[in-house]
């Protein structure tokens, strides 16, 4: 049975006091569902967020990281870095690293294999921008992806790799993604793992969505098949509405 995970992504936000807050009021929420639970604080958190959380169900993670062990690269995080403060998750491919800091497929696969040589798990996201889905071009490019950054790996690799995917022209742009085109995509992402790796990967792998899962959309959107769970931005950073969201599986 494939995992159901629910994953809140806290991007730039929160100091270190809003992230004690914030994890205080985590600790008070009641998992009543199947999925497991995972946050992902900022860098200067991470070690914080780990110690508070330690006797918790819910994993500490992290939102990118660089695809060397060491050298000259200021600013950056490697996963030797990570997993010395008890990380071992990672986020790979968000829009915004795409968007805004210019991260290629290419790029990322170097990513995805240094963080599988250092024994870490990967949450690979992708998808497509607005004018992808207007030219009717949405597979093409969420096929490419992940072809181009995950399909030089071993089949046994996939038992490390949760897949999440995030429909950017429906975030933050007036549009909306039905539960029933998160189900489409999916299902042909499943499908797309099938071709290449068989039916026994493509069934195992966990595949969340990120299209603004919000408490009063995630129930409809948990109950489809190919739906596995969610990568959760703004909602993530309320307690209640987190939880709201991790309990409607």
């Amino acid at each position: 049975m494939r995992k159901k995970i629910v994953a809140g992504n806290w991007k730039m936000n929160n100091d270190l006091a809003h992230t004690e807050s914030l994890i205080s009021d985590l600790k008070k929420q009641k998992n009543t569902s199947v999925a497991e639970v995972m946050i992902a604080p900022t860098f200067t958190n991470l070690w914080m967020a780990f110690e508070s959380l330690r006797q918790s169900d819910i994993e500490v993670i992290a939102q990118n990281m660089h695809f060397a062990e060491s050298g000259a690269y200021t600013g950056e995080i490697s996963a030797k870095m990570l997993k010395s403060i008890g990380v071992t998750t990672v986020i790979l491919g968000h829009s915004e690293r795409r968007a805004y800091f210019n991260e290629t497929n290419e790029l990322l696969a170097k990513k995805v294999d240094a963080a599988l040589d250092n024994d870490m798990s990967v949450i690979y996201c992708f998808g497509e921008e607005l004018s992808d889905r207007k030219s009717g071009k949405e597979e093409d490019v969420v096929k490419s992806q992940i072809s181009e950054a995950l399909f030089h790996l071993p089949k046994e690799a996939f038992k490390s790799i949760v897949l999440a995917y995030e429909p950017v022209w429906a975030i933050g742009t007036g549009e909306t993604a039905s539960p029933e085109q998160a189900q489409d995509m999916h299902a042909f992402i499943r499908k797309t793992l099938a071709e290449k790796y068989g039916e026994d990967v493509a069934d195992s792998v966990s595949i969340l969505y990120g299209g603004s899962v919000k408490p009063d959309n995630a129930k409809e959107i948990f109950s489809k098949p190919d739906v596995d769970g969610g990568l959760i931005g703004g909602a993530s950073l309320k307690a209640d509405d987190f939880f709201a969201i991790v309990n409607a599986f």
